[in-house]
This record gives structure tokens, C-alpha cells and sequence, in this order.
């Protein structure tokens, strides 16, 4: 029995929020190419492989598979368009001059849902930055995924900044422990659990908790752990970057936030705004492998615009002028070059007001209902 259900986590997007999809994906796409991004478009299935082989740390998670009858390899629906962004930098545009700028934007397949983005597909934009993760690159790419969201109308933006490979560091030199111990020192900072991470044996990582908040304090209290002169360049670097963003974006750090940072190095960050749920946008800086095994520093961000029309953003109600039947073909078409839309009748029986149109033609102008 056909019921028009769909499968679990997609949905339908009808006016007028598919055209504010498409909109806000023409504002974010417009905002990234007016800094010398230029677009590429992968495909929405690849081969397994490359979508989990290409960056650096990356994992297979979230990832629908099925067979390809014809090749009679394992393919896959992206999650994400970042390792694609990877495979083209990598092979047609391996011998593209360095920094390389590429933006993209369309649909992503989640495996599975979650609670607070029960949607499996969700359109995301964003732009890769290939060739260097530098504080200036990181500094860029942050910029410009800020002023993307503005100019979708986004207000009271967050930045959340975070070190990924903080705890690994630390571990391995100025808080030495365990190999045995450390993934459950990770999940207790994850958790922010003070009780379960003394218990794991990470005590000395205890003011690391205590660290995350305003950026300019957590900075403090990192600094005061005394950590050594390379993780003083971090922190001198997330000064930088913080004092780049300005006063008009709130700035915040929790520095062993891990969720959603698998293959990010020694950067990451969240975007969240007033009025949206969840994360607006994430990216960082990650690497990317060649096929060579040579590897690339490279950093990004991707905007996840489901949040943004569900906010309402870019809604604004369109001129509908109504045609009647036998008006002249030419006053239409003129009143669309000035940015209306026009709704022809096409029997008697069509009715203005049930179309959904602002005003009416008469006497060849556009009169207000």
C-alpha cells in the first residue's frame, strides 16, 4: 500500500522552506567565492575506500553501504564532503598551485541519526583551505565561515575553540601515563566526570575540566599548568585567532572537546548561534594523505544549513502578482525582470487568493489584494 511515508530521518522540504534551503546555500556559496574559493561538485557515492582512506585519522562511521552491481565494489554515500575535497585536491588538482582554495555545497547521508539532529540527510557548505594549517589559514578559514552565517541572517554567533590532540600530547610528555589508562581519561574529559577521571588515574589532568569557558580564562588556566613551550605556541596561537574574530563573535574553549573531531589535529572548532539547534557549522585542521603517502596540512569548515531554515532564516515572502486569463504576455514578463512573481491564470476558475499571491493585475498594474 503506497502511504507517502518516508524512510526513517528523511523528510520533504516544501515551500517555503525549500527555497530558503536553496537560498542560504547561494548566500554561504556566494560568501566563499568572494574570497577566491572556487566550487567543485563530487558526487553524492563513492568507493568505500576512498571516502575513509583519503584524511588522516579518519574513521568509517556513518557510512551507508550497498554493492555496486557494476563494479561489484563496496560504495558509499558521503557523510561528509571534506574527504572528497581531499581525493580531488589530491589527484586533479595535485598540481594546482598551493594555497588551494576549494568550497563545495550539497546533500550528506548520515548512517544514523541522533538526538539532537534526528535527520539523516542534511545539506552542508562549507570551504577547505589545502596547503597549509597555519594560524593565518586557520585565521581565514574561521572568517570566512562567520561571515557566511551572517550573511544568512545568523545573529549572536559562538565560537567554540578546541585542541583534539591536546590529551595525546600531553600523555606522551608533560603528563606522562599509562597507553592503558588513556582512553578512559579520554572518556571521563569527554564527560567532564572529575570522580571517573581520577579513578582512571588522571588526576594531573583535573584542571583541564576547569578550563573550558571564555577563551581569554580557560587560556589562563592551561597556562598556569605550565605545560612547556610547545603547548605555549598553542595557546599564543589561539590568542591570535581569538583576537582575529573580533568583539562581535562570543569566544569560548574546552580544550579536550573531542565529539566530532576525529581527524582534526591540532585545531578544531564549533559554530552555535541564538535561535538554532545544535551546531551551526564545525571544521579545523586536519591532514590530507596522497596516494604516495606524502601528507598535506589543510584546513576547513563545514556549515550545516538544516538549522538555518529551520530557524526560519531567508524566508521572506516573494511579490505574487496574479495574471488573469487574456492579459497581455508582455506586462508579465516585464513585471518579472522587476522582480515579481507572477502566477497566470489558466482556467475561470483559478482564485488569487488561493494561490497564494500578494496582489492582482488590473488595468496593468500589480493591484494589493
Amino acid at each position: 500500500m503506497i502511504n507517502g511515508l518516508l524512510p526513517e530521518g528523511l523528510r520533504d522540504r516544501l515551500p517555503p522552506e525549500a527555497e530558503a534551503a536553496a537560498s542560504i546555500l547561494r548566500a554561504v556559496l556566494d560568501c566563499v567565492a568572494s574570497h577566491g574559493y572556487g566550487r567543485v561538485a563530487p558526487p553524492l557515492v563513492e568507493f568505500e575506500e576512498e571516502l575513509v582512506g583519503r584524511l588522516k585519522s579518519a574513521r568509517s562511521k556513518d557510512l551507508l553501504r550497498f554493492v555496486d552491481p557494476v563494479s561489484q565494489q563496496t560504495l558509499a554515500f558521503r557523510p561528509d564532503i571534506t574527504a572528497q575535497v581531499g581525493r580531488i585536491a589530491t589527484t586533479r588538482l595535485a598540481g594546482a598551485a598551493r594555497p588551494l582554495r576549494i568550497s563545495y555545497g550539497g546533500p550528506v547521508l548520515k548512517l544514523k541519526a541522533t538526538q539532537l539532529r534526528p535527520e539523516r540527510e542534511l545539506i552542508q557548505a562549507g570551504a577547505e583551505l589545502v596547503g597549509s594549517d597555519s594560524v593565518a589559514a586557520v585565521v581565514e578559514v574561521i572568517s570566512i565561515a562567520i561571515e557566511a552565517l551572517q550573511a544568512c541572517g545568523v545573529k549572536s554567533i559562538t565560537l567554540d575553540l578546541t585542541l583534539p590532540d591536546l590529551v595525546d600530547i600531553l600523555a606522551a610528555g608533560p603528563l606522562p601515563i599509562d597507553s592503558g589508562k588513556l582512553e578512559p581519561v579520554k572518556a571521563a574529559l569527554d564527560a567532564k566526570d572529575v570522580g571517573s577521571l581520577s579513578l582512571a588515574g588522571g588526576s594531573a589532568f583535573l584542571p583541564l575540566v576547569s578550563a573550558a569557558g571564555p577563551v581569554d580564562s580557560a587560556i589562563a588556566t592551561l597556562r598556569a599548568m605550565g605545560l612547556g613551550p610547545d603547548l605555549e605556541k598553542r595557546l599564543t596561537a589561539l590568542e591570535t585567532i581569538a583576537a582575529a574574530v573580533g568583539d562581535g563573535v562570543r569566544v569560548t574553549l574546552d580544550p579536550t572537546e573531542r565529539h566530532g573531531f576525529e581527524y582534526q589535529s591540532w585545531i578544531g572548532f564549533s559554530l552555535f548561534a541564538e535561535g538554532l539547534a545544535g551546531e551551526a557549522g564545525r571544521g579545523g585542521s586536519y591532514t590530507i594523505l596522497h596516494a604516495d603517502g606524502r601528507e598535506e596540512a589543510a584546513v576547513g569548515f563545514s556549515l550545516f544549513l538544516d538549522p538555518l531554515v529551520d530557524a526560519g532564516l531567508m524566508q521572506a515572502k516573494a511579490r505574487r502578482v496574479f495574471i488573469p486569463l487574456g492579459s497581455s504576455p508582455e506586462i508579465a514578463a516585464d513585471l518579472r525582470r522587476q522582480g515579481w512573481v507572477t502566477v497566470a491564470a489558466i482556467c475561470p476558475m483559478c482564485d488569487a487568493v488561493a494561490l497564494d499571491c500578494t496582489h492582482r493585475l488590473e488595468s496593468g498594474e500589480p493591484r494589493a489584494l
